[in-house]
């Protein structure tokens, strides 16, 4: 069965397209217009292993903030139609990664819990065209719309490293999460639903 979604969401404000395979090679192209954010959704579907499209033109002119908001929302729920029932998935995942002076560590639960716990700490309000506050935003609608539970933490002195380091260690828990689970049969929950 082929894991994979195409999506598209377009409102007054954006215009979103983004086709997601959970099962491929790391194959990632990005456009937003907010190059910092390209930079971590590169990353992270790079270290996911998803081949992965992302196309979003959006109110810049205002600022980066819709662009970046609707592209999580579309990213988490094409995340949820890719996984369908999230039958036979490893369902939690966790990793912790370095990057420099940074660490940051991810754990996930994709079990369909929407919720988002995060601690990073900005000391700047930008990196490059991206306010640092629209970092843990974006991981929160990505949890919103993908079902997924994140708890995402960091340290570290220079934000780029910090916010790189989530990013990555993001992809890895998540990566680890959806992989199919060759022990298990049907939903990993003792309830047998998500």
């Amino acid at each position: 069965m082929k894991r994979a979604a195409s999506l598209e969401r377009q409102t007054k404000e954006t215009d979103v397209r983004i086709t997601l395979d959970l099962d491929g090679t790391g194959d990632v192209t990005v456009a937003t217009g907010v190059g910092f954010y390209d930079h971590m959704l590169t990353a992270f579907g790079h270290h996911a292993l998803f081949d992965l499209s992302i196309v979003t033109e959006g109110d810049l002119h205002v600022d980066e903030h819709h662009t970046v908001e609707d592209t999580a929302l579309v990213l988490g729920s094409a995340l949820a139609d890719a996984l369908g029932d999230r039958s036979g998935i490893r369902r939690y995942g966790s990793a912790t990664i370095p990057m420099d002076e940074a660490v940051a560590s991810a754990t996930v639960d994709v079990g369909g819990r929407p919720y988002a716990v995060i601690d990073l700490p900005f000391t700047t309000e930008r990196i490059g065209s991206l306010g640092t506050q629209m970092i843990p935003h974006a991981v929160e609608a990505l949890a919103r719309t993908a079902g997924a539970t994140i708890h995402l933490t960091a340290s570290g002195k220079n934000d780029h490293h910090i916010a790189e380091a989530a990013f990555k260690a993001l992809a890895y828990a998540i990566r680890y999460a959806v992989e199919e689970d060759p022990r298990r049969d049907g939903i990993a929950s003792t309830k047998g639903a998500t």
